[in-house]
């Protein structure tokens, strides 16, 4: 098989223009082109009256070496890479060796998991939250009727904070071994659109992402996993070698059990507060490290979609346009955008009582009417919270106090309109935007609940971007706050072999461990780190295909 990207094509063309097109660029007869299937569809945007979807295409052709060696020099003709992932190593028979648990069922701990029962080595899984179908409900509770369960919310339960949001399953991160391709082939096995595999932003949305977590975890049970919900770790066990090695022992459970362990993958999650004091109560080694403060800003999708798409704005194939933002201000912060919901909403995503956190979400569709996305700025320890290896936390749950007593004390979220914001005066009323956080907005000034420094990098850059994406500074457009929770705060440090930098078989992973930004991110680093554990336990390599 031969790949061929960077075939462009106009957005209204047909599939016998795209058979055309790679006749041409390889200057073939039809009868040499056997098969031909897309390996990655997106767009280019860049001319909005002549947008072209832009494809890279695997091609079985007549004579293969013959085409290779006559476009030896161009970048764009390739031999299709080999994708299937093969697993590092396999239980033997029988095995009777420490079963490996996995703390926390986000996406990490999800993939971990799952490789890890797929190589024989029956996973414990322990999850603090809830099962997805009543962790779902206990979240509506929250937007619904604010009530907030603090052990099964957003950030807590099956499926992790990436349950719900706007399901993106792309990534930046480097990737030699097509891991990626490992988790979005399970996540279609487990019930997810085919078109992840070749769309080059997948999504999948919230609703899609709750059963396809439920149907994973059918699986790993399958083979032998086993999963514990509602069930904390409070504290870990440590002991030292003759050689001075610190080394795990097991888990003090919050239900008062104690879990021998010795091989542990730690995927907890970027929320799991009480989790970090407890690292460092047992010595584990743990640094703070920068992450991103703000709020969510929110515009009618309509204005995004012809800010982007111009006259083919709405066009079913283009879907609900997205944008990507950054400036660097001249008080040397870096505003940007996060995790950006086409067609979604902002949701209230708190973890603690007492505390506002907005996010993003979306469903599959994204047909909902409004736009959001994070509007941050970035801090870092030895500037915005030094001292401490926790000061992050503490500068977050401060925030988030604030920001609850802004919104009026009842999970409302603070929010002001953006030419308010800019003037430095209080909102009174909601102009054409309106918001769609749940359980409510409530109008007023978001200076009292963000540091002085992130609302000034903020009014410097909201002009600035205006002039890349028209309407987007519209006096109407809604601010609502607080962003928290772009990242963990710290990091949980490891080596080179995966293990903690201080505790022999303690695997941090994921988002948590401050190793990961995103669903597929987080997956892949379960996948990297299962694999290490694995081979510490059966150190042979099987190279058995999936």
């Amino acid at each position: 098989m031969i790949r061929l990207s960077d075939v462009a094509l106009p957005l209204d063309h047909s599939p016998a223009d795209l058979e055309a097109a790679v006749l041409a660029r390889l200057e073939l007869a039809p009868h040499d082109l056997l098969r031909l299937s897309v390996a990655r569809r997106g767009n280019d945007a860049r001319r909005k009256s002549a947008i072209k979807l832009v494809y890279t295409l695997d091609l079985q052709l007549a004579d293969e070496a013959a085409v290779l060696a006559r476009f030896a020099e161009d970048v764009h003709v390739r031999p299709t890479p080999d994708t299937s992932y093969r697993f590092v190593t396999q239980a033997p028979e029988g095995y009777a060796g420490p079963r490996p648990v996995v703390i926390g069922a986000g996406p990490c701990g999800l993939l971990a998991a799952l490789v890890l029962a797929q190589m024989g080595f029956r996973p414990i899984i322990v999850e603090r939250g809830k099962a997805v179908r009543e962790r779902t409900k206990d979240t509506w509770g929250l937007w619904r009727k604010s009530v907030l369960d603090p052990e099964s919310n957003v950030q807590f339960g099956e499926g992790g904070a990436g349950t719900f949001s706007d399901g993106k399953l792309y990534s930046r991160i480097k990737d030699s071994r097509h891991l990626g391709r490992k988790v979005l082939t399970e996540f279609v096995k487990a019930g997810a659109p085919d078109d992840i595999l070749t769309e080059a932003h997948p999504h999948i949305g919230t609703f899609r992402l709750v059963t396809m977590v439920m149907s994973m975890r059918e699986t790993i049970e399958k083979l032998g996993g086993e999963y514990r919900f509602g069930t904390r770790v409070d504290d870990f066990a440590v002991t030292t070698d003759e050689a001075g090695v610190q080394h795990l022992a097991g888990l003090h459970l919050s239900n008062g059990e104690y879990l021998p362990a010795s091989h542990v993958v730690l995927a907890v999650g970027h929320s799991a507060r009480d989790t970090f004091e407890a690292l460092v109560k047992a010595g584990i080694h743990v640094e703070a490290k920068p992450f991103a403060i703000g709020v969510r800003i929110e515009h009618p999708q309509s204005w995004i979609d012809v800010a982007r798409y111009g006259p083919s704005a709405g066009n079913e194939i283009l879907g609900a346009a997205a944008y990507s933002l950054a400036h660097k201000c001249s008080n040397g912060r870096t505003v940007y955008s996060f995790c950006m919901c086409p067609g979604g909403r902002v949701v209230a995503a708190t973890s603690e009582e007492g505390r506002v956190v907005t996010n993003g979400m979306s469903q599959y569709s994204r047909a909902e009417f409004n736009a959001n996305s994070g509007l941050v700025v970035d801090i870092s320890p030895e500037r915005d919270f030094p001292g401490d290896v926790l000061a992050g936390v503490d500068l977050q749950r401060r925030l988030e106090e604030l920001a609850f007593k802004a919104g009026g004390s009842n999970y409302k979220a603070p929010g002001q309109k953006l030419g308010d914001f800019l003037l430095g005066k209080p909102s009174e009323e909601f102009g054409e935007v309106i918001p769609s956080y749940q359980p409510g907005v409530h109008l007023t000034d978001l200076a009292e609940c963000l540091p002085a420094f992130v609302i000034e990098a903020i009014r410097e850059a909201l002009p600035v971007f205006g002039r890349q994406v028209p309407g987007y500074d519209h006096p109407d457009v809604v601010l609502t706050g607080v962003e928290t929770r772009t990242s963990s705060p710290v990091r949980i440090t490891r080596g080179r072999d995966f293990h903690s930098l201080n505790t022999r078989g303690l695997y941090p992973a994921g988002e948590g461990a401050g190793y990961a930004g995103g669903i597929l991110s987080a997956a892949v680093d379960g996948i990297r780190v299962a694999e290490a554990l694995a081979l510490d336990l059966v150190p042979v390599r099987g190279g058995v295909e999936a």
